[in-house]
């Protein structure tokens, strides 16, 4: 069975710069890497991950890295710039021996996703939450609308 896991950056700060170059608060980083924790306790790896290009998911992205094992990466400016047709089109191209993927990504699209493929009612993800979803597929590219089973959430 494959798995995707679909994490919000961490809580973010506000700039008076770009929003592309927003980093993590000292809160955000705490809290992913109380994640990034948990995941470990769990025993937890990750064969690939799809990061966004900005500031706030690379961080994310890299605490999580210091506690779980995630053996490759992609990073793209699609999933900063992207809606939901653009994230499901990405995770279509995810290579085929892979199981267990994450998408560190952005709300309100990373939410609308996680909502699309389990075909559930909208549940936002709060900054520094993550979705555990059981697919239904056995290649990537089936996944779609009501393809997956909400397993758990984490924050």
């Amino acid at each position: 069975m494959k798995q995707l896991f679909l994490l919000r950056h961490g809580e973010a700060s506000f700039s008076q710069g770009l929003d592309f170059e927003r980093q993590l608060t000292s809160r955000g980083r705490e809290k992913v890497f109380r994640l990034g924790q948990t995941l470990k306790s769990k025993g937890v790896s990750l064969d690939f991950m799809f990061c966004s290009e900005a500031q706030r998911t690379q961080e994310t992205a890299e605490l999580i890295e210091k506690s779980i094992v995630i053996k490759n990466s992609q990073t793209t400016k699609k999933i900063y710039q992207g809606d939901l047709n653009t994230l499901i089109s990405l995770l279509e191209k995810t290579p085929k021996d892979v199981d267990t993927c994450l998408l560190v990504g952005h709300n309100p699209t990373i939410s609308l996703l996680l909502s699309n493929i389990t075909g559930s009612a909208y549940l936002g993800l709060q900054p520094g939450m993550m979705a555990i979803i059981n697919l239904e597929v056995q290649e990537w590219n089936m996944i779609g609308h009501s393809t997956g089973t909400l397993r758990e959430i984490l924050e």
